[in-house]
C-alpha cells in the first residue's frame, strides 16, 4: 500500500508543480510579444469579447479586484486597454481592448502551439488531460 504522505503521492503537489513549470514556459513564450502571463489570460478573454466589466472578467479568471486592478492599471499604462466607469452603474468599470491590444492577438497566436511543442504531447493526451482537468475543476466548483 502505498504510504499517503509521502510527497511523491500528493496529487495537489504534481498540479502545483506542473502549473508552476508551464507558467515558467508561458513566460519565456510571453516575454517576446511584452506581457506577462496574468495579464495574457485577460487578453484571451478580451479577444473573445471585447469589452467586459472588471467584475465580470475576475470572475472568469477567478481573481479578486485586488488582483486584477493593478495588473489592468499597468496594461492601461501599457497601451493595450482602457478602463472606463460604465454608463449603466457608475460602481462598475468597463475593459476593452485598444487597437494595440486588438493587434497584439495576431503576435499571440503562435503562443499555444508552442507551448503545445515544448511540452510533447500529442493531441490524445492534451484532450484526456484537459478532460480530467476539467472534471476536477468542476467538482470542485460544486
Amino acid at each position: 500500500m502505498k504510504d499517503p504522505l509521502l510527497l511523491e503521492n500528493q496529487i495537489c503537489f504534481k498540479i502545483y508543480t506542473a502549473e508552476r513549470e508551464i507558467t515558467k514556459l508561458y513566460r519565456s513564450l510571453l516575454e517576446e510579444i511584452g506581457v506577462t502571463y496574468p495579464q495574457y489570460l485577460a487578453l484571451l478573454v478580451l479577444w473573445e469579447d471585447e469589452t467586459i466589466s472588471v467584475k465580470d472578467l475576475g470572475r472568469k479568471l477567478f481573481l479578486d479586484s485586488g488582483t486584477l486592478t493593478p495588473m489592468l492599471k499597468r496594461m492601461e499604462a501599457n497601451g493595450l486597454v482602457e478602463r472606463k466607469r460604465s454608463k449603466e452603474d457608475e460602481r462598475s468599470v468597463v475593459i476593452s481592448l485598444t487597437d494595440r491590444g486588438r493587434d497584439l492577438k495576431e503576435k499571440a497566436e503562435c503562443v499555444p502551439t508552442r507551448l503545445l511543442e515544448r511540452l510533447e504531447m500529442d493531441g490524445v493526451e492534451l484532450s484526456k488531460l484537459d478532460q480530467t482537468l476539467t472534471t476536477i475543476l468542476n467538482k470542485l466548483q460544486n
